[in-house]
């Protein structure tokens, strides 16, 4: 707040230039506090600090302000283009955010005699076809599996494709024709995969048509056993159209549905793709930092943020931005071709936009209720506990083992009453007496609170350690050593028989011990940030462990240097790979002679 009666803004706004540009806001500390973009530089700015009914948001801001920055440019599409790319760098704390770095996957089908179906995502190589994009992943993953049922195209990846001796599950069950071992001629294989295109490219009439054709042809000739199978193939291809084609007269339509919504104090944006006519999915949205922004505000925020380094469809349809007309030309340079952004569809379109505010609505009562739990939960524990009320940084450790190999040890974090992936950590133990869970839980608790303790970090409410008075003990003493007694430490020891529900918490600096009646609120949230904590920590510990496993398996046989094991795991896909084969196979690796093939052999099969 001084900042507001040292900072004198005259000066900046008298030498602003009536230009388009994008401003930003600095604090006392050199801190970003608001990137925004003006038409008019001058105007704009000036703005804030000669209007006043400014929203209690940006007053606050304006109070925190001790310097401005300013950027010229050409045109307002610019302004738009710089000012997305600073607020992703800068995350300003008054800028709405949209988080949502990961792209988005592909269904991939291969350059190779027999294409691979498979799920992508990355930068897309012209070697392949791809389609999509997908909201989610699971969207992806299901259209494969209804693909499989219906064309039967490999997943297989090459390591295992190019050393099949006999078909696999996937041929009994009659999700793939067995290319791999020459149970399909290439040009029926070759018609599969064409016939699977046609499918993604919207073109289901045609391809239904030509079906069709065939298996009247099949049945005319008496093979009926082809015809069964190609009215398998309609009949199946039938449900997935009812399901997933929004519209019969639209077959070749992409096109984005983005709607936001503002309810209950909550903005949400939801995303429904559809490309070739086909329905891929949704996904729904809530920025940070919202407060204060309109529902057509977040909108323009979220296209910004979203397509400027995406791909976009020729057609987005919207439920109003505050400014179309120089965001459809902005998006329009993207994409170097016209694209359409309607915000009064009619007809179909106007249907698929209240199917999206729909969303919208469904996925921020499901947030209400969500928190409403969580709320529920932080409070009881609050009180259980002795805590403040208001939000609480809970940090949870669990160490994972086998029989003291490859230890990890887990930190998770829950604050902002919601689990945060972002704050989790793992940590290797390395150089303690292997199945010393106590000497694990001091190594761990020591590099974490030494940081925090330096000012590096936040500072947690609560500290959770899955495991019993032991371990508890260990990190009291870790707490006295580094300075922080005073933060609460309690430990979720496992009730009789291991069982959800009969846990132990162990507070010493209350010296007691409770057991919660199993639907109590409080030991409701300490399960699941323990068993976040559990779930992280063997994560970890299984890589750690697979990979020390596969590099010392084959590092102990003589012979087998870097360059060879490398192209051994590369050949065959892994050590699971390497471990199945033949000698004859063994053998077809470049640099493995036959002697060096049946040492390999023998052992990795001597036990």
């Amino acid at each position: 707040m001084e900042a507001s009666t040292v900072f004198d803004p005259k000066p900046i706004l008298t030498a602003l230039p009536s230009l388009p540009g994008v401003y930003r806001m600095l604090a006392v500390d050199g801190s970003v506090l608001y990137v925004g973009k003006a038409k008019d530089l001058k105007k704009r700015v000036s703005s804030y600090f000669q209007k006043t009914d400014l929203s209690p948001r940006i007053k606050l801001m304006v109070a925190q302000i001790s310097a401005i920055e300013t950027t010229v440019v050409r045109t307002e599409s610019e302004a738009f283009i710089l000012e997305n790319n600073l607020i992703k760098a800068l995350s300003p704390r008054y800028n709405i955010l949209f988080r949502d770095d990961k792209s988005y996957p592909y269904i991939l089908l291969t350059g190779h005699a027999f294409p691979r179906l498979g799920f992508y995502r990355g930068a897309l190589d012209r070697k392949n076809q791809y389609f999509g994009p997908f909201p989610t992943g699971h969207a992806v993953r299901e259209n494969i599996q209804l693909l499989q049922k219906v064309f039967r195209l490999r997943t297989c990846e090459d390591s295992v494709f190019n050393n099949r001796s006999r078909p696999c599950l996937l041929y009994q069950i009659k999700r793939c024709t067995g290319p791999c071992v020459g149970l399909i001629a290439p040009a029926q294989y070759q018609a599969d995969v064409r016939n699977a295109i046609l499918f993604l490219q919207g073109k289901d009439h045609e391809l239904l048509a030509d079906l069709q054709q065939k298996m009247d042809a099949a049945a005319e000739a008496w093979r009926f056993e082809e015809a069964a199978l190609l009215r398998d193939q309609i009949q199946s291809l039938n449900k997935i159209r009812g399901k997933q084609f929004v519209s019969s007269n639209t077959s070749q339509l992409d096109a984005d549905v983005v709607a936001c919504v503002a309810a209950n104090g909550l903005l949400c944006v939801n995303l429904v793709m559809i490309r070739g006519g086909r329905h891929l999915g949704d996904k729904s949205f809530f920025p940070s930092n919202a407060e204060g922004y309109s529902a057509p505000q977040a909108l323009e925020a979220f296209l910004l943020q979203h397509y400027l380094e995406r791909g976009i469809p020729h057609a987005i349809i919207v439920n109003g931005v505050p400014e179309p007309e120089p965001l459809q030309q902005l998006l329009s340079e993207q994409a170097e071709r016209k694209v359409l952004l309607n915000t009064s569809p009619t007809g179909e379109r106007r249907v698929w936009l209240e199917m999206a505010i729909k969303n919208a609505e469904i996925a921020i009562g499901q947030r209400l209720v969500n928190q409403s739990t969580q709320e529920a939960r932080l409070n009881a524990l609050q009180a259980l506990l002795g805590l403040p009320s208001g939000e609480a940084r809970i940090e949870c450790f669990d160490i994972s083992h086998t029989m003291g190999e490859a230890t990890v040890a887990s930190c998770v974090v829950y604050d902002h009453m919601a689990m945060q992936p972002s704050e989790y950590r793992r940590y290797n133990i390395t150089g303690i007496t292997p199945g010393d869970d106590f000497a694990a839980m001091r190594d761990v608790l020591t590099r974490r609170y030494q940081k925090i303790a330096a000012g590096e970090g936040l500072m947690p409410d609560l500290i959770l350690i899955d495991g019993g008075k032991g371990q508890v003990g260990v990190a009291q003493e870790v707490m006295s050593e580094v300075g922080l007694t005073d933060l609460l430490l309690v430990g979720v020891a496992k009730g009789e028989e291991r069982k959800p529900g009969l846990e132990q918490l162990i507070i010493p600096q209350h010296q007691k011990t409770l057991q919660l009646p199993s639907d109590h609120p409080a030991l409701h949230l300490i399960q699941q940030v323990r068993d976040e904590a559990h779930r992280f920590a063997i994560t970890g510990h299984r890589n750690r462990r697979g990979k020390a496993r596969t590099t010392s398996t084959l590092e102990d046989i003589d012979g087998v240097g870097p360059k060879r094991r490398q192209r051994l795991l590369a050949h065959f896909g892994g050590l699971k790979g390497v471990q199945t084969a033949s000698v004859e196979q063994l053998c077809q690796v470049e640099g493995i002679s036959r002697a060096l093939a049946e040492t390999i052999y023998k052992q990795l099969h001597s036990s």
